[in-house]
């Protein structure tokens, strides 16, 4: 199984349990690890046949303004189901970082892996 990588998405949501947090839009900060047999689309050079960064990148978009939950949990663990489910994608890893949540930290997050590689 090949890894399609995307690191360091930056995305606006409403996320967040507190009152003060439910009125303002917070960047997250995604890295996803994607399981994608990649020799189809390069024997002959073939988009189509590739797990293209931009569509991926414009769902993630998509779900990320339609989104409203309190927890970092569940922005990734629906994240991950509507990425396998729309694109077919058989394994991957998912790692949501709220920067800024705490001073003492650089950031805090979650990190989920689903499906089989």
């Amino acid at each position: 199984m090949d890894t399609v990588f995307i690191e360091g998405l930056e995305v606006d949501t409403l996320i967040g349990a507190y009152d003060w947090e439910r009125g303002i839009r917070q960047c997250l900060r995604l890295d996803l690890a994607l399981g994608w047999d990649v020799r189809p689309a390069a024997v002959n050079d073939e988009l189509d046949k590739a797990l293209d960064y931009a569509q991926v990148t414009a769902a993630i978009d998509h779900f990320a303004q339609a989104s409203r939950f309190e927890l970092v949990e569940t922005f990734a663990e629906r994240l991950a189901s509507a990425l396998m489910s729309q694109f077919g994608i058989p394994w991957l890893r998912l790692r949501v970082t709220k920067p800024g949540v705490n001073m003492r930290a650089k950031a805090l997050g979650v990190e989920i892996e689903r499906g089989c590689r």
